[in-house]
């Protein structure tokens, strides 16, 4: 286990680089994302890539191929986190490519293809509520206006930028051809269960779910908690709170490959003795495919929408992120499975991704491929409890080298 023991230490050390002292949180552009894109580059250079910051602070290792002019094989996913997250996610998947290529360099090994390893760093979208951020700039679809978006604390995305020494104004520059790529392919942690349920170290994800996310505010009337008699008062929160249920009984639905999440809920002005008039609060919905999630939206705001008029409040939702199923390409998929049976001896499980990933934003240009690693605690992420062991980090690393070694950019 001589990779995934030095994985985990990197992750340890990465682990360190936090905004929050009591917990592990690292978002856009602060100087812990700083601290830790530095180091992502100096082991980059440590493997024997030439590593560069691209215009939005995502950090791009370059190995080249045996030929030059070859086209180039993206491997990558992010370092930026949630809040009060799991250490693992996205960075698992810049640490074993990495891995990779030191080995690589170690054996003097070129590939038929050269090779990126991409640290993008803002998919999470935390702190400017700015989702795929990186990749987006990567295939050149950086939204201008996101610049605007400001942090809790009142700074912008543009004034964020400047003061980690990178122009606003260039964000389009982070742009690679896309006829430059010959495919891209992440690592990820599962982030459920199946694989650990199911006694398997790596799986190969088949798709990538379908997302939608809405903000939502609930406007009623403010009044004195003690004065405003029960059938007289148009409590938002109240409202809001029916709302949340509905929401969890239509994504309830048994078969449905369907899940509906609302992560926040603000109260406007919020006091104990005040009915609140106003709440704001998020809903996020996810399926294996378009026309499911696409259905469950509808159905869920037109039950908002009635459970509005029955407590006289008013009600509008804004969409704030959409992104569609993505298949993995099939060919990309068999050749991740045959590296995984070759370095494990074993089969390799196919499931489907219920997770956004920055492979979502790549197939738009190009084929993608996603492997998967078993979490443990019992699948979960997006937690502190988030974990990978070693054994299995360095049978991604294996699987990773053996998919490298074999790749082909001549479709089977």
């Amino acid at each position: 286990m001589t990779f995934g023991a030095a994985i985990l230490d990197r992750v340890a050390r990465l682990g360190r680089h936090s905004d929050s002292p009591g917990h592990y949180t690292r978002t856009y552009l602060t100087p812990a994302h700083r601290a830790a894109a530095r180091e992502i580059a100096q082991w980059m250079e440590e493997a024997g890539m030439r590593a560069r910051l691209d215009a939005v602070g995502s950090v791009i290792g370059r190995y080249e191929g045996a030929e030059p002019g070859a086209k180039t094989l993206l491997v990558g996913s992010h370092f930026d986190s949630v809040r009060n997250g799991g250490k693992y996610d996205g960075v698992l998947g810049i640490l074993v490519p990495i891995a990779c290529v030191a080995e690589l360099s170690r054996r003097g090994e070129r590939l038929a293809v050269a090779l990126e390893v991409a640290a993008f760093s803002d998919e999470e979208g935390a702190r400017f509520h700015t989702s795929f951020l990186a990749s987006r700039a990567f295939i050149g679809r950086f939204d201008p206006a996101a610049l605007e978006r400001r942090d809790a604390d009142g700074v912008s995305l543009a004034e964020a930028m400047r003061a980690a020494g990178l122009d606003p104004a260039k964000a389009a520059a982070a742009r690679v051809d896309p006829a430059t790529l010959a495919a891209y392919v992440e690592v990820h942690i599962e982030q459920g269960p199946v694989l650990l349920d199911s006694g398997h170290a790596l799986g190969v994800v088949t798709s990538i779910a379908a997302g939608l996310r809405h903000t939502v505010r609930v406007r009623g009337e403010a009044g004195h908690a003690g004065t405003v008699p029960m059938p007289r008062r148009h409590d938002a929160l109240a409202a809001a709170a029916e709302m949340v249920l509905a929401i969890e009984k239509r994504c309830s639905v048994p078969g449905n490959a369907l899940v509906g999440t609302v992560g926040i809920l603000k109260v406007k002005d919020g006091s104990s003795n005040v009915i609140p008039g106003e709440v704001e609060f998020t809903v996020d919905m996810r399926a294996s495919d378009g026309r499911t999630h696409l259905a469950a939206q509808e159905d869920v705001f037109a039950e908002c929408a009635a459970i509005a008029r029955r407590r006289g409040v008013a009600l509008d939702h804004t969409k704030t992120h959409e992104v569609k199923a993505v298949p993995c390409a099939p060919r990309l998929q068999d050749a991740i499975a045959r590296a995984i049976g070759r370095a494990t001896g074993g089969e390799a499980p196919r499931l489907p991704s219920g997770a956004g990933h920055d492979a979502m934003v790549l197939a738009e240009v190009t084929d993608v491929g996603m492997m998967f690693v078993r979490c443990g605690a019992g699948g979960v992420s997006h937690n502190p409890a988030e974990t990978v062991s070693a054994q299995d980090a360095d049978a991604a690393v294996r699987a990773l080298l053996e998919f490298l070694r074999n790749f082909s950019t001549t479709p089977a």
